[in-house]
């Protein structure tokens, strides 16, 4: 694997695959608040009420501070926090009739994993050459 990504960035060049990495973590990031606050709302019933949503959505909405300040140790980090999304997808698609949005869930989670990996490898070593 590291043979691989050593041949990437030799052939498409770190800022290529940096610029890419982000817009996959942005694009996921935001995908993935949008799915979470609609399962909070989904799992409400009658009344409105913001806790079971903001119990989805405050975990990745304590990393944005990271995304906009691109730190590669924040992305790092949501990382490992998608693993837990990804968890949460592949369970609720096994519920009946919840399939398809655990489906959803886990393949965002999962492109965020891979976007926030690498990202926090590709900027790590952007900023390593630069200094």
């Amino acid at each position: 694997m590291r043979k691989w990504l050593d041949g990437l960035e030799a052939e498409q060049g770190l800022d290529k695959l940096t610029w890419r990495s982000r817009q996959l973590v942005l694009g996921s990031f935001v995908l993935l608040i949008l799915l979470m606050v609609y399962r909070g709302f989904a799992v409400q019933s009658d009344t409105i009420n913001v806790a079971p949503m903001l119990v989805f959505v405050l975990p990745l909405l304590l990393f944005s501070p990271s995304i906009i300040s691109r730190r590669p140790r924040g992305h790092a980090w949501l990382a490992f926090v998608s693993l837990l999304y990804f968890m949460q997808g592949v369970m609720v698609a096994t519920l009946p009739g919840q399939g398809m949005r655990g489906v959803t869930e886990a393949i965002v989670s999962l492109a965020l994993f891979v976007g926030c990996t690498g990202y926090a490898r590709f900027r790590s070593r952007q900023q390593r050459q630069q200094s």
